[in-house]
């Protein structure tokens, strides 16, 4: 505890700065996807019928898992940074190491709905959509691209817990110095706001 004091009494932070500037993120982030969603209320009160039908071809249940695991990742990430403020930095690797897993899990899963998707004519372009309609192939474009961000989201935020990792290890990131490990957590619960409503729109608002 006396090395991180003195290492930190040497160092100059801005604790605030760095917070605010994460927030200042967070608020773009949230006018991305502002836009997008009200791309999609537009184009889903314009087709109805269209969207409906795009939402049934969508598997419910790899949808409910998906947010069941990011809802749980949350819960260990802010019990990451408990611990790491304790001193326990044993628990914080265990925490993040599960959170680590939850993020790639989640791609997987990913991966291979889309793959089911792709396979059987769900995307933009396809002839089954061209012969479902316009809507359906709207419905389908939103589902690919909204998704597809979420999923880079996760992808970045497997970056900066694998940074944060690396960190931690180093005692970088200590009891007294764990701004890193906030943002990196306040970071991941937009991720998983978002999910939180891109999962009803997409999959059970039929």
């Amino acid at each position: 505890m006396e090395k991180h004091e003195e290492h930190t009494s040497h160092v100059h932070r801005d604790d605030e700065g760095d917070k605010l500037g994460m927030w200042l993120f967070i608020f773009t982030e949230l006018l991305l996807f502002g836009m997008l969603f009200l791309m999609y209320a537009v184009y889903r009160y314009k087709n109805p019928v269209a969207f409906q039908l795009g939402g049934e071809e969508l598997d419910v249940f790899i949808g409910t898992f998906n947010t069941v695991i990011l809802l749980i990742s949350s819960a260990t990430v802010a019990m990451s940074i408990t611990a790491i403020q304790r001193g326990n930095k044993k628990q914080a690797l265990i925490l993040l190491g599960i959170t680590l897993f939850i993020a790639v899990l989640f791609l997987v899963n990913k991966y291979f709905e889309w793959g089911a998707k792709i396979e059987y004519g769900f995307y933009p372009g396809s002839n089954l959509l061209h012969e479902l309609g316009h809507g359906t192939t709207l419905f389908f474009g939103l589902y690919y691209v909204m998704s597809g961000i979420h999923a880079l989201h996760i992808l970045i935020g497997i970056g900066l817990f694998i940074y944060v990792v690396h960190q931690i290890r180093r005692e970088k990131i200590h009891s007294t110095d764990y701004v890193w490990l906030e943002n990196t957590g306040l970071y991941w619960h937009l991720v998983d706001l978002i999910w939180i409503f891109l999962f009803p729109l997409f999959y059970l608002i039929h």
